[in-house]
């Protein structure tokens, strides 16, 4: 078991998955399976195993986690068991994003603007961070594992991130200026460290906080929760997926293609992936609307 268990996430390592949790739910399930002297999947024993999760939600994803290894293992060896992947009965629910308007992104970094002097860089960190996030789509992480040398005249350089892939992210000439003056306002070269975005004191700005700030820009922004839901920084890479559709030349091909383009400047390994940043807006039901009754009417899509 402990062997199939290696073969199966070297394979998915190599496809790019970090799957640090999903080693973690393996390697238990196989000494849990080897200590009952197993050495192929067992329904009975994977259920058992995933009811040890402290909720519903958590039992699911773990059975998940094995009916996915166990389709692997049955492409070499059919005496391993499929597990019922649906036993909890739990289905995953996505919660819709909230999509910022450009007046409400220009609020953030208004308020970001107001965070300190002028003198200090913490304002005009978190205003060029929040305008970049919103102007590409970066995930939190990429932009703030940037460093200096990542910043090109061609664009950024985006390393090894969630998919161990590096790309190039090309960028507009107003956001290419706007990232330019937090640079000399923020010092030049290495001696500040490497990282761009930076405190203060000059260190690399820390995750947490700059979470923690950002609730302060909204309440600061007067911007009020979307649906009950506490607005996510992570809505600005939404934001910037469904802004990028509603640029989409008109044509269904054209539209593909779009979409292709979009999936690679984001960084996702397939295009599903980059569906699940879209959200209906009013623009775009309008035109789906339009596209609709044109093609009722006999017209081209």
């Amino acid at each position: 078991m402990r062997s199939a268990v290696d073969r199966y996430l070297a394979m998915r390592h190599a496809a790019g998955f970090d799957l640090v949790n999903t080693e973690y739910l393996l390697r238990s399930f196989a000494r849990v399976a080897t200590a009952r002297g197993e050495a192929y999947v067992r329904a009975a024993t994977a259920i058992d195993w995933a009811s040890r999760g402290p909720s519903v939600t958590q039992r699911d994803a773990r059975l998940k986690t094995i009916c996915r290894f166990a389709q692997y293992v049955r492409l070499e060896d059919d005496r391993h068991e499929m597990p019922p992947a649906q036993h909890f009965g739990t289905s995953k629910t996505r919660r819709v994003p909230h999509i910022y308007s450009p007046a409400e992104i220009r609020r953030l970094i208004a308020a970001a603007r107001q965070l300190g002097s002028p003198e200090q860089l913490h304002p005009h960190t978190y205003a060029t961070l929040i305008a970049l996030l919103a102007a590409t789509g970066l995930r939190v992480s990429e932009a703030l594992s940037l460093q200096w040398s990542d910043v090109t005249p061609r664009g950024l350089v985006i390393r090894k991130t969630k998919f161990h892939k590096t790309r190039l992210l090309p960028l507009h000439n107003t956001t290419h200026a706007g990232l330019a003056r937090y640079l000399e306002c923020r010092g030049h070269g290495m001696a500040n460290g490497p990282h761009v975005f930076i405190t203060d004191d000059g260190r690399r700005l820390p995750y947490r906080e700059v979470y923690s700030t950002f609730r302060t820009l909204v309440n600061a922004a007067g911007l009020v929760p979307d649906r009950g839901h506490r607005l996510r920084l992570h809505e600005l890479r939404h934001t910037f997926a469904v802004r990028a559709l509603e640029a989409s030349p008109a044509g269904r091909r054209r539209v593909g293609q779009h979409m292709v383009a979009l999936a690679t400047y984001m960084g996702h390994v397939n295009i599903g992936a980059t569906y699940w940043y879209l959200e209906t807006t009013p623009d775009l039901l309008r035109e789906i609307a339009t596209a609709g009754e044109t093609f009722l009417h006999g017209g081209q899509l």
